[in-house]
């Protein structure tokens, strides 16, 4: 039997069932995280977790836990799934609400947590840059996890149609912001540089552990310096990803 946390527990996952109305469901109004566990452990779980609540604070969402108390359901949704190496999904979002834009005064906010096994290694990504849209660094959005991922899902099926794995998004400027679901590390004259957060970038958790472990800085790329890359690669939470621009440098 699958066991999933939803609001306050653990339950089967037969039992739950998210309200139709919920902003999550009708609107994308909510975060989540993707969380790597490795020997029974979550990896930067108080990253994550940081994360989640700055994001939670700039769309006035309440936490229905506080994260400590998200860090026992976690852990209780790792020991539920029997997996000792798991990548979990924490989902927030505001609850149910009336039809419309404006939020419910008093939100009662849906929380998900679920559990799978964490995928093997992937060959390197062929990489392309996405034409069918950009990623804007003007909004607070892209500071946060959000729930809306369309700029993502139409640059990925972009990628996939071209016979690539994954697509670079640029920003409004021209710059390039991230990967789909990814950071973007470039090998450039021997140093490790990363797109900064003011590009588009997502704070990525692995990002910011890249920055302090391996002396990564951050600089606005552009498509003549990704031609002048000696290495490419991705990283998000779950792990690290070798890459190959096939199209976009022209």
């Amino acid at each position: 039997m699958t066991m999933i946390w939803f609001h306050d527990r653990l339950r089967p996952a037969a039992e739950v069932a998210i309200d139709p109305a919920d902003r999550g469901f009708t609107l994308g109004d909510g975060l989540f995280e993707t969380l790597a566990c490795r020997n029974g452990a979550v990896d930067h779980l108080d990253a994550h977790l940081a994360r989640l609540v700055a994001g939670a604070r700039l769309l006035d969402i309440p936490l229905p836990l506080p994260p400590e108390k998200l860090a026992d359901a976690l852990a209780a949704t790792l020991v539920a799934s029997g997996l000792a190496e798991a990548s979990l999904r924490l989902t927030l979002t505001r609850g149910p609400g009336p039809r419309g834009l404006p939020p419910p005064l008093r939100p009662v906010p849906t929380l998900l947590i679920t559990a799978g096994p964490l995928p093997p290694p992937l060959p390197p990504a062929r990489l392309i840059i996405a034409s069918v849209t950009r990623r804007n660094e003007h909004s607070p959005l892209s500071r946060i996890k959000s729930l809306n991922f369309l700029d993502n899902v139409l640059a990925r099926q972009e990628a996939l149609r071209a016979g690539a794995d994954d697509a670079l998004l640029l920003n409004t400027a021209g710059r390039i912001a991230e990967a789909t679901a990814a950071t973007l590390f470039a090998v450039i004259d021997g140093v490790l540089v990363t797109p900064p957060l003011a590009d588009g970038a997502l704070p990525g958790v692995m990002r910011g552990v890249i920055l302090v472990e391996r002396g990564a800085e951050e600089r606005s790329l552009t498509r003549g310096d990704l031609a002048r890359a000696s290495e490419l690669f991705l990283s998000n939470s779950l792990g690290l990803r070798l890459g190959s621009l096939v199209r976009g440098l022209g």
